[in-house]
């Protein structure tokens, strides 16, 4: 795969500026250790146990970029909770080779949020319904949680861009998150000036070929191998062993 789509080379923390350690999200030990994080593939994973700090990190990277808080493109702009004066945004610092303007961001969590805003817009007199044509061409709450996800991800993601997922996975089989692999190969075979940064704990995603995985556990940031992956090897050895690790478990 090409890499000359890297255009977000560094995620740097601008430590001199914090104004106390001990206080969330700065007391979080990947943000507390966090001086600047290397990008190196046009797919870049954040990977940890839940409360590690990868979405809050994501989260961070996309305000910077022009993201709204709750997620979608640049042009959409609402909030549902209030601005928090410790936000991790205003410490942040992205270094680009080339920074294109484009691209999602996509939140698992506020998800609900974003559609029902969509349903809003698409009651504008002035939008004549216009709202909807980059997301399937009708409300996303008319479909199945699933397939909603799908329809974003298939009629929004397009063109060179920036593109952020948070948990992409949340409401995917695995059938569907094999089609999730496809959309986002299409997209960087396409545009080559695209660019994905993805939080997850699916295994099915974190194989997308040369991508880099970035490891939140241990209280540090680390660049691991695929097979390293906690939830590979979780997923592995309960699929070639999944009586005698229920078994287990359940004994214990």
């Amino acid at each position: 795969m090409r890499v000359n789509g890297i255009n977000l080379r560094k995620v740097i923390l601008d430590r001199d500026t914090i104004p106390e350690w001990d206080a969330y999200p700065f007391n979080v030990p990947v943000i507390k250790s966090l001086y600047s994080l290397d990008i190196r593939s046009r797919v870049c994973f954040f990977i940890g146990e839940n409360g590690t700090g990868k979405s809050t990190l994501l989260e961070a990277v996309a305000s910077v970029y022009g993201f709204g808080k709750e997620g979608g493109s640049r042009n959409i702009s609402f909030a549902t909770a209030e601005k928090d004066t410790n936000d991790l945004s205003n410490y942040i610092k992205l270094s680009w080779s080339q920074k294109i303007l484009g691209g999602y961001f996509f939140r698992a969590e506020s998800f609900f949020n974003l559609a029902s805003y969509i349903d809003e817009l698409s009651k504008d007199p002035l939008e004549g319904g216009k709202a909807y044509t980059s997301y399937g061409g009708e409300s996303l709450h008319v479909k199945s949680h699933g397939q909603s996800l799908l329809a974003l991800f298939k009629n929004r993601f397009s063109g060179n861009g920036f593109y952020l997922l948070d948990e992409p996975e949340a409401a995917l089989s695995p059938k569907k998150q094999l089609s999730l692999l496809v959309i986002i190969s299409n997209i960087l075979k396409e545009n080559p000036n695209s660019q994905f940064i993805i939080a997850t704990h699916s295994p099915i995603l974190l194989a997308f070929p040369d991508s880099q995985i970035i490891s939140f556990d241990n209280e540090q940031l680390e660049t691991i191998n695929y097979e390293d992956a906690e939830s590979y090897q979780i997923t592995k050895y309960f699929l070639n062993n999944p009586k005698q690790y229920v078994d287990k478990l359940l004994d214990d």
